[in-house]
């Protein structure tokens, strides 16, 4: 069992390597991992060529919800910057609420940020010329996009993350027993108001010290109150849970907005503008910018808010067969997932912008060198995890041969852990998190494992719910530790470098708000919530 549990460990050590000792990227450590994670699963856990194929295909196919998501949103955000949108849209958030920085935090880093990740967007790309340009530090402006939507990375990419935990829920629970979205968020949920609250004071910190947590006190436990309620309700019900970290985003920059109001501050103040940003606001409507994100909106809700609407696209699954090891279908859902709509709104929103033929020449050119890397990232990961998963199965009996990797480290787990279990997940997830860049990646790879463990330790179903979802927040709250994520912020206002310097005191909160978070889903697992 020791040599089992340490050749499983190698791939996760292999990876880890890669990022750590040779700066490799994601998706070049990914390949390294997968090649490792074959030949241990070939070699030592007699698992033939077919299954390893059929997993690393089956893989690339369950993480379309996450990875054609991707490709579809660096094509609408490539659209938006070389058609002007993007441009006029910084200069509108410069303008937002210049005299009151801790609101300004709230609304921009955790209301905007939370809405742009959740429609797609890369708030480490986005955010950090604009911050930069308000007048924030280097240092500030590459932390603050990397931290503020972490809260509810969860709910990324129209909720992407939680609907691959589902899924794969759903096939580790089997036939008849399967959970619906509402019963995983309603478990979710309750990490939500302590997390967000939390990450509004250490970014609060980030900018002034214990100074900036005092005179920001009140905006941030607003922001984390507006997100419980919010949240609270969309959880509840099945057709708006992939809607959360729309509705909260939205729902923070209107609070924050009333608050400005109830305070006689500005919202809007254009005095920081140069002349030629006041030109460019003339010439280029906000409204005529937003068109891609507004369309994007407005499809989702109308193919989410109505019940009837929801349950024929849901369960239309649209499953490809022939491929998975075990011979069932894998559904794509590919008329719900939002990857579908994206590139909708996008051709929608050309009536409204009417970009040139050269524009969208560009368009292309700049996707084309963006896109495959980071969709190819999101990918291998969950093929990783589809190894794992399946290693030591047998096509001809159909069935395990004896444990597979997963289980070789649920068993061990369970042993080593035991009654304390609970509080590890998060670091797993923070673990997960940092070598895989993605939440939703972190499920592919790590889910089967906790739901096991928990299986292992008799934990049940809401046992199973919340140890995988102290999971997924330690993988969100990975991105403020993300190698990827924060060179990526540093490369958007061209100091890379300076990353490092903000990686000190991030790895610090990342340890912290893990800590909390694990300790959090203990009690849980103590009081036996229900779902």
């Amino acid at each position: 069992m020791v040599g089992s549990f340490l050749l499983t460990l190698l791939p996760i050590l292999v990876i880890v390597c890669m990022l750590v000792i040779f700066k490799k990227s994601a998706d070049i450590s990914g390949i390294v991992g997968w090649l490792c994670v074959s030949a241990v699963a070939f070699f030592f856990f007699n698992t033939s060529f077919e299954v390893i194929l059929r997993s690393t295909v089956s893989g690339i196919i369950r993480s379309f919800p996450v990875s054609l998501i991707v490709l579809t949103s660096l094509f609408m955000m490539a659209y938006m910057e070389k058609t002007g949108a993007l441009k006029r849209i910084i200069i509108f958030i410069k303008t937002i609420s210049s005299h009151n920085k801790a609101v300004q935090i709230m609304m921009i880093n955790i209301g905007f940020g939370t809405l742009m990740v959740a429609v797609g967007a890369t708030p480490v790309s986005l955010l950090p010329p604009i911050l930069l340009a308000m007048g924030y530090s280097t240092y500030v402006a590459i932390a603050l996009p990397s931290i503020g939507y972490d809260a509810l990375c969860t709910y990324a990419l129209l909720g992407a993350p939680v609907v691959a935990f589902v899924d794969f829920a759903n096939r580790f629970l089997g036939p008849g027993n399967e959970i619906t979205p509402s019963q995983a968020g309603s478990v979710f949920y309750m990490f939500l108001p302590i997390v967000s609250t939390l990450i509004g004071f250490c970014m609060l910190y980030i900018v002034d010290r214990w100074n900036g947590i005092k005179k920001g006190f009140l905006p941030c436990i607003a922001t984390g109150a507006v997100i419980a309620v919010v949240a609270y309700f969309t959880n509840k019900v099945d057709n708006l849970v992939t809607l959360t970290g729309v509705l909260c985003g939205l729902a923070v920059i209107i609070a924050m907005a009333l608050y400005l109001k109830l305070t006689g501050n500005n919202v809007i103040d254009r005095s920081n503008l140069t002349e030629e940003e006041k030109a460019y606001e003339k010439q280029y409507p906000l409204w005529k910018a937003l068109s891609p994100w507004v369309i994007l909106i407005g499809l989702i809700l109308v193919l989410n808010l109505p019940k009837p609407v929801y349950d024929v696209l849901y369960n239309l699954k649209l499953p490809i067969n022939g491929i998975s090891v075990d011979g069932k279908g894998i559904a794509t859902r590919a008329l719900w997932n939002a990857y579908t709509w994206i590139a909708v709104a996008v051709v929608l929103s050309m009536l409204v912008i009417r970009p040139k033929a050269a524009q969208v020449k560009e368009t292309f050119k700049v996707w084309w060198k963006r896109a495959p890397r980071p969709v190819f990232s999101a990918a291998i990961f969950f093929a990783i995890g589809e190894i794992m998963n399946y290693s030591n199965w047998s096509l001809a009996e159909m069935k395990f041969q004896s444990a597979s990797m997963i289980k070789v480290l649920a068993d061990v787990s369970a042993d080593a852990f035991s009654g304390a279990y609970g509080f590890i997940t998060g670091f797993i997830g923070l673990f997960g998190g940092f070598i895989t860049g993605s939440e939703a990646s972190t499920i592919a790879m790590f889910a089967n494992y906790t739901m096991e463990t928990a299986k292992n330790l008799d934990l049940g179903l809401n046992g199973l719910i919340i140890a995988t979802a102290a999971l997924a927040f330690g993988g969100g709250l990975a991105s403020v530790i993300s190698p990827a994520k924060l060179q990526n912020a540093a490369a958007s206002i061209d100091k890379l470098g300076e990353e490092n310097k903000v990686i000190r005191i991030a790895f610090i909160f990342a340890l912290i708000l893990t800590l909390i978070t694990s300790a959090y889903a203990m009690m849980l697992l103590k009081v036996g919530l229900q779902v």
